[in-house]
């Protein structure tokens, strides 16, 4: 008994393709790269959801507020001060996000935005998210320091990077074009 072969498939015969499941998440602060990771990741990734995560910290706990803090000093806390500053910083951060969202929307990404509270590094509130959300896959940018300022100050895409336990996009800051989104 010999079987038939299958009829060529025709340009005219539409292809049905699964429905993509996978789920993203984009670290955006707001930068000219981390736009830059967005518009790569709308351009060469396939997810069914990308959310768009800023990160944001309280203003008390700014580097040079915390080592006043740890050197003795107990300074007058006015938390009224506080409060409008901390506030002014998470308004802030959610108005950097939602340009995150509407620009990974405009890349063609299903995305939803989210803040994340640093509570102790920017990496590592990241990774967290990452795991909260369950993603498939982290992207972030690079800012591209070089030489002394890069041994002074590592990566947040880097630690996440070493430290996540997921695969990560990463977009370097050399890349000085933007992909064309255009199909």
């Amino acid at each position: 008994m010999t079987r038939e072969p299958d009829p060529p498939s025709s340009p005219q015969t539409p292809v049905t393709q699964t429905p993509v499941t996978q789920t993203l998440m984009i670290a955006y602060d707001g930068t000219p790269n981390a736009d830059r990771a967005i518009v790569y990741a709308g351009r060469f990734l396939r997810a069914g959801t990308a959310h768009v995560v800023t990160a944001w910290q309280h203003g008390g706990l700014t580097p040079a507020r915390l080592s006043t803090l740890s050197g003795g000093m107990q300074p007058f806390v006015d938390t009224r001060i506080d409060a409008g500053v901390d506030q002014a910083l998470k308004e802030e951060a959610v108005a950097i996000n939602e340009r995150g969202v509407a620009l990974a929307v405009e890349a063609g990404l299903d995305a939803r935005g989210s803040l994340v509270e640093v509570e102790s590094t920017v990496w590592g509130a990241l990774v967290a998210a990452a795991d909260i959300l369950e993603v498939d896959l982290l992207v972030t940018g690079t800012r591209g320091a070089s030489g002394l300022k890069a041994l002074l100050h590592s990566s947040v895409a880097e630690r996440v990077l070493k430290h996540c336990h997921r695969p990560v996009f990463i977009v370097p800051a050399q890349c000085e074009s933007t992909p064309d989104v255009t199909p």
